[in-house]
Order: C-alpha cells, then sequence, then structure tokens
C-alpha cells in the first residue's frame, strides 16, 4: 500500500512537471495569444444586442409597416413613336432601307418601379430610369388609391428623379445622415419587384462608396472636328447592401433601424438581371441635395472642381513616388477649372474636403455632387509629402458661380434642347440672315419624337424666323401644352432645309 501511494505521488509530480515544462515551451514559441471572451453576443440572424449586452430580437415589423406606406407604384408609359426620313443620315444605305433596328409604328410601352414619398404634400422621388421619357406617369399608393403624375425634374448625373401627386397629408419617410450609416448596419429594402406591391427584404449594408459604372449619362454629347465626344459626368457612391433587389425596386427606399431614408435602390449586380446577392443605392446624403435642387429650381445645380481624378493605388504610389497610400490623385484639370485657378497642381493628391476624410476618387465626387456653384470647399491635399490647404470656390462647367433660378429655366429645357447663337461669320457662309443653334440634345421631347441631331441650326419657328436663343425661348413659353411647334432649318454640312414638328 505504502509503495501504490509513493507511485501515485511520482505519477502526480511527473504530469505536474510535464505541464510545467509544456506550457514554458509553447509560452516561448507562440507569438500571438488569440482571447475569447465570455459575454453573451448575438449568435442568430435576427437579433442584435443592447446597451446592456444583452441579445434582443430586432423589430422589423414596425420599420417595414411605416416604410410600405410611404413606398409607391410608378407606371410610366411611352407614346408611339415613328422615323422620320428626311433626317440626314450618317450611313447612306440608312436613307432607302431605314435603319438596322427600325422602330416605324412602334405602339406604346410601359415600365414599372417604386417611388418614395418624401413629403405629405406629394413630393416622390425615384430613379430617372422609371419615368424617363415617360408621357404618362401613374402612381398607385400602398392603400390603392391611383393619381396621374407631374414630372417635376430629372437628373440623368444621378439616375434621380422628382414627380409630385395633388395630394395632402400623406405618410412619408425623413432622410437621415447616410454618412453616418455603418458597413454592417441592418436595413430594410422596400419596394415592388416584379409587379408584387409592398415586398419588404432585409440585410445589411456590406460597402459603401461603390461605383460600378452603371448609371448612363453620355446621352449628352458635344460636337467636334472629330464626331461626338461622350461626357461621362455621372456620379455613383452607392451603399452597397445584401438585402434582396430586384426589377422594380428601382427608386424604392433603402431604410435603417430607426425608419430613416438611407438611400434609394437603383440597381443590381447579376449576371441574370436578378438578385444574385448585391444591390445598389443612392445614399440620402446626395439624394436630399439633387431633391431640394429639382424642387426649388426644376435642375440640378452643380458645383465643379473642375478636375480629373483617380484613386491612389499601389501600382500608382510607386510610379509617381507619392507619399500617401488613400486619396483622389489630381491627374489633370478642366477647363475653367475653379481647382487649378485657386492653385492645385497636377500630382496632388487630395486626401480631406472641409471636414471629410477623402480615400477614393470616387468620395470626391460624391461630395462635390453635394454642392452648388458659388459654394466655397477647403480642399486638403498631399503635395511631395507635405499638407496643404486650398480653399476654392466651385463653379459651373461654364465657369459661373452663380445658380440658376427657376425663372430663368429655358422653355427649352423641357425639351432636351441646349441652344447657343449663331456668329455673323456662319451665317454669312450658310447664306442665312439669323438663326440659332442646337448645341446639345439630351433626353426630351424632340429626341424621342424627331430625329433632330446636334448642330442643327432653325431658321424658323412656326413659319417666324428667329434671331436668338433669347427670342426662341420666348416663343415656346407662349406655347400651350398639347400645341404643336413646327422648327425648320439647316445643317452646316447638308445644305438643305429640315423640318421638324412634335407636341409640346
Amino acid at each position: 500500500m505504502k509503495q501504490f501511494a509513493m507511485v501515485l505521488v511520482a505519477a502526480v509530480m511527473g504530469s505536474v512537471l510535464t505541464l510545467v515544462a509544456h506550457n514554458w515551451w509553447t509560452k516561448g514559441q507562440q507569438g500571438v495569444i488569440i482571447e475569447r471572451t465570455s459575454n453573451p453576443v448575438a449568435t442568430q440572424i435576427g437579433y442584435t444586442v443592447n446597451e446592456k449586452g444583452e441579445a434582443i430580437p430586432l423589430d422589423f415589423v414596425s420599420i417595414a409597416e411605416k416604410s410600405m406606406n410611404a413606398v409607391v407604384h410608378i407606371k410610366s408609359t411611352q407614346g408611339e413613336r415613328s422615323i422620320n426620313r428626311d433626317q440626314p443620315q450618317r450611313n447612306p444605305f440608312e436613307f432607302f432601307f431605314g435603319p438596322e433596328n427600325p422602330y416605324e409604328n412602334r405602339g406604346p410601352s410601359a415600365s414599372s418601379g417604386s417611388g418614395v414619398i418624401i413629403n405629405p404634400d406629394g413630393y416622390i422621388v425615384t430613379n430617372n430610369h422609371v419615368v424617363q421619357n415617360a408621357d404618362v406617369v401613374e402612381v398607385t399608393l400602398h392603400d390603392n388609391r391611383s393619381f396621374k403624375a407631374e414630372v417635376v425634374g430629372t437628373d440623368p448625373d444621378t439616375d434621380l428623379a422628382v414627380i409630385k401627386i395633388s395630394q395632402k397629408q400623406l405618410p412619408y419617410l425623413q432622410f437621415v445622415d447616410s454618412d453616418q450609416a455603418k458597413v454592417g448596419e441592418w436595413v430594410l429594402a422596400v419596394g415592388n419587384p416584379f409587379n408584387l406591391n409592398s415586398t419588404v427584404t432585409a440585410g445589411i449594408i456590406s460597402a459603401k462608396g461603390r461605383n460600378i459604372n452603371i448609371i448612363n449619362s453620355n446621352m449628352q454629347r458635344q460636337n467636334s472636328q472629330d464626331g461626338d465626344i461622350p461626357l461621362n459626368t455621372a456620379i455613383e457612391s452607392f451603399i452597397q447592401t445584401d438585402a434582396a433587389i430586384n426589377p422594380g425596386n428601382s427608386g424604392g427606399a433603402l431604410v435603417n433601424m430607426s425608419g430613416g431614408l438611407v438611400g434609394i435602390n437603383t440597381a443590381i449586380a447579376s449576371p441574370t438581371g436578378s438578385y444574385s446577392g448585391y444591390g445598389f443605392a443612392v445614399p440620402s446624403n446626395l439624394v436630399s441635395k439633387i431633391v431640394e435642387d429639382l424642387i426649388a429650381y426644376g435642375t440640378v445645380q452643380r458645383g465643379w472642381l473642375g478636375i480629373t481624378v483617380q484613386n491612389v493605388t499601389p501600382d500608382l504610389v510607386k510610379e509617381v513616388d507619392l507619399k500617401v497610400n488613400e486619396g483622389a490623385y489630381v491627374a489633370g484639370f478642366a477647363d475653367k477649372s475653379a481647382a487649378k485657378d485657386a492653385g492645385l497642381k497636377e500630382g496632388d493628391v487630395v486626401t480631406r474636403l472641409d471636414n471629410t476624410d477623402i480615400k477614393s476618387n470616387t468620395a470626391l465626387i460624391e461630395y462635390i455632387g453635394r454642392k452648388r456653384p458659388g459654394d466655397k470647399v477647403n480642399v486638403t491635399v498631399n503635395r511631395a509629402g507635405k499638407s496643404v490647404v486650398i480653399p476654392v470656390t466651385l463653379k459651373t462647367r461654364e465657369g459661373r458661380v452663380e445658380t440658376l433660378k427657376r425663372e430663368e429655366k429655358d422653355a427649352v429645357a423641357s425639351l432636351g434642347m441646349e441652344l447657343e447663337d449663331v456668329d455673323a461669320k456662319t451665317l454669312k457662309k450658310l447664306e442665312i440672315n439669323s438663326g440659332v443653334k442646337v448645341k446639345l440634345l439630351s433626353s426630351g421631347r424632340v429626341a424621342r419624337y424627331t430625329d433632330m441631331r446636334d448642330g442643327f441650326i432653325i431658321t424658323h419657328v412656326d413659319d417666324k424666323p428667329v434671331k436668338s436663343a433669347a427670342e426662341l425661348n420666348t416663343l415656346l413659353k407662349n406655347k400651350k401644352p398639347g400645341e404643336t411647334v413646327t422648327f425648320a432649318g439647316i445643317y452646316e454640312d447638308y445644305p438643305r432645309e429640315y423640318i421638324y414638328a412634335l407636341r409640346m
């Protein structure tokens, strides 16, 4: 018995010595210590942690009910469109055989999407592509009441639009600060996918500041001797979410867990055209600025730095020997650049705008997209390792600092025409007494219902000669909705007369 006890003690002592030696050895070999906590955490989807660290269920019900009442279904209808064979064709064979994809005698078409009521007096924000080129816009509320809507204004550069119905005391959603939204935060997507009204899906914010190059703002073009040059002025800095978004959700609400509007659902990334895991929303801070402009001015007041920027990448850091690893690299300047006039230089890296850190060119574009001409922005740049703060007063692309007042908005804006007076030298060359040049055709009734193209010189409106853009604007202002207007004129490279007609 005594011998057994001695063997047992020896065994225990041996085990203790072995454990001590093992701990000593592993302690010397272990470079990273992984610590674990016993604090309670949310382990199931649908739960969160309160201020006391307790797991509690999320309440989607009240937020969903509030959001659904403020999200509407939008149906847009376009009328017929036909070909004008007097159109000067780029391809000579098209005059005889028509274009490769003719749309003669094409009947009315309809599309649908969603919208968010943002004001009790009937103002609704949606996507531009939901109402673009629509002749009739119909809004159906959550309670199934239906109303015709007026398009207040559109902005293709952000794919946003504002429409209005003649109703009061409507339920609506309030904007929240999208800059405060965090990756990993719960959100709900509310809309009408596949015409399934009042659909709510849940997910998290999976990324911010995404640029997916989906907004097509190349409709605006400028003429040059080399042909049409596309002007890509799109502003993309999407909130990415894994809440399910499908066709029909466009223009719907992305709301946070307080029921505030954090974004407008706009696009999906999908090889099939349906939800594949990622959806994208325009952040509310950008939406609110666009909405305010469209309601107050009828058009977006956009301030420009006038710089060409690119992301700071490891390759760029090595190539030009940058002293920072994040920011927006100034690669060049536009004409009449506000930034260049203020003192920015090529090779600068913008790291901060006012009090907002800038870590990419997308962040810079979004921040400036919230500003108007005449606004002052403190631009912090890293220049050869030194931090320099440069105050910049933003301008329009034309170099002006004044905003455009609503009463100054041309009647031709709704037609999608940008006009300029024709100089005396051109008039003499073309042997005409007067005329107004169509400098730019964007999305509007003229582009939709005629085959007019950029560069057309309007000499007469309804058989009345026009001498200036201001005079033409006055003539169009006197037109009533539904009245026909006729534009007669010539192209510099096609000396014969062309006539285009459409209804206002």
